[in-house]
């Protein structure tokens, strides 16, 4: 009965963990008015080593961040130009890389 027990516990706090260790997410899509659909795929910036801590509680305040995202604030170093900013990855003030995140 005791290995039987010892047995559940393992496979209960084997399970959890490794689903939890799923790194990424789905896309999400945002609609600015003004411009095309802009994708954003989780998958795409952890496969380039991106933490989600970067972006989650630092940049953006909650993982279901509903906060309004402009260009201008991207041009300003803020939310997505924290990074996309010319020096650690593309930048955003650059028109040739537009097709990149609007499709």
């Amino acid at each position: 009965m005791i290995k039987l027990f010892g047995l559940g516990l393992v496979v209960m706090l084997f399970v959890p963990s490794s689903a939890w260790s799923k790194i990424g997410g789905n896309d999400v899509k945002f609609r600015p008015s003004g411009a095309d659909t802009v994708v954003f795929s989780h998958n795409i910036h952890t496969a380039r080593a991106v933490k989600c801590n970067e972006c989650h509680y630092k940049v953006y305040s909650t993982v279901g961040h509903k906060g309004k995202l402009t260009m201008a604030d991207m041009q300003k170093n803020q939310s997505c130009g924290v990074c996309h900013n010319g020096q650690r990855t593309f930048d955003v003030k650059d028109r040739n890389n537009c097709s990149k995140c609007h499709k």
